[in-house]
């Protein structure tokens, strides 16, 4: 009597999935950028966050290190890119991934010292210890639900001296997991990581999520500030704009401000480019 093979695991979850392709372009998902998850702050900000619009709710509860902040993001922006170029390449992942510290911190443009590494893990336990309470559609799904912007993390190595972490196992939550499977991410400008503020990071995000299927994007001053999530003044945040419009470093997009209307108009660069040279064209004729 021939004896029945076994039936196909259909549902095979790996142990973890590695960080190990190199040059990854980096992802960042939709919902994050379009809902202000984090604080821009970089000292801890332990205050309770409400976020509300078009039928969306968010609410942040910070640990009592604080909130988790735009640059810590950048721990999920680095899975997010491993996993998106993996399922890109039909490679099995998995929530749980395992990166290699030095990795990140160059991938991410941060200095590789010592100091590095103790900031690192500070940054795991505030993404830990953050938790969301949201209604929103993931994967075609709405999600009502609570969770941290990672589920667990657990450093796994450390150099023989003990001095610094090595390679960190990070399991993401379910609902930026799906975010992920469900291709809801946008690639970003290497340079995003060479921006040194807060507020510019966030602004850059809002300009990817909104001039993605359009030349440019005109925003009400309050309604931005409201999306930025900064805990600044109307008028604070009115100056910072002005200023960030002024130093005109974002990487793809040219922002100016309009005084009579008291909006920021967003425009991508290539789009204003390829005006001037209209324009040129049109005086040489």
């Amino acid at each position: 009597m021939a004896h029945r093979s076994l039936l196909p695991d259909r549902h095979r979850q790996l142990d973890f999935f590695v960080c190990d392709i190199i040059d990854t372009a980096p992802k960042d998902d939709l919902g994050s950028m379009e809902h202000p998850l984090f604080t821009l702050a970089k000292n801890p900000d332990t205050r309770i966050r409400l976020y509300e619009h078009n039928g969306n709710t968010v609410k942040i509860v910070p640990s009592v290190l604080g909130l988790a902040t735009i640059f810590d993001k950048d721990i999920l922006i680095y899975c997010v890119s491993q996993l998106t170029e993996a399922i890109n390449r039909k490679r099995d992942v998995s929530r749980t991934v395992r990166l290699t510290a030095y990795d990140f911190l160059v991938a991410t443009n941060r200095d590789t010292g010592g100091r590095s590494y103790q900031l690192l893990e500070q940054a795991f336990q505030r993404l830990t210890g953050t938790k969301i309470f949201t209604n929103i559609v993931v994967g075609g799904r709405r999600f009502r639900e609570g969770f941290g912007l990672i589920e667990s993390y657990r450093i796994i190595e450390k150099s023989p001296n003990h001095a610094r972490m090595v390679a960190v196992e990070v399991t993401l939550s379910e609902w930026l997991f799906q975010a992920v499977c469900s291709q809801e991410v946008l690639t970003l400008h290497r340079d995003y990581f060479r921006l040194g503020k807060g507020l510019e990071r966030r602004l850059y995000e809002l300009a990817r999520k909104h001039c993605g299927s359009q030349p440019q994007w005109k925003v009400g001053l309050a309604l931005l500030h409201k999306k930025s999530g900064s805990s600044s003044s109307l008028k604070e945040f009115r100056r910072m704009a002005r200023n960030i419009c002024e130093a005109d470093h974002l990487p793809g997009y040219l922002l100016s401000f309009d005084e009579p209307s008291d909006s920021v108009l967003f425009q991508c660069r290539s789009e204003r480019a390829q005006a001037r040279a209209a324009i040129r064209q049109f005086l040489d004729l």
